[in-house]
């Protein structure tokens, strides 16, 4: 048993560039909106990684380099 309390449910998205074969990123809104969720699309049983606004749009940023 976990002592963490349950979470919400998520409203998950997919990337519009999505083929919709199931292979790829989804993000959601987390954390009372302060973080943003992210799992693979072909595992959503597994817990989401979570990251702040900043450090998503920094990793962001280096993909567009």
């Amino acid at each position: 048993m976990s002592d963490q309390p349950a979470r919400p449910a998520l409203r998950w998205r997919s990337s519009s560039y999505s083929t919709g074969m199931n292979n790829c990123v989804e993000t959601a809104p987390s954390g009372s909106g302060r973080l943003l969720a992210v799992r693979d699309s072909k595992d959503a049983a597994r817990a989401p990684l979570e990251f702040s606004a900043t450090a998503w749009t920094s990793f962001v940023s280096g993909l567009k380099r």
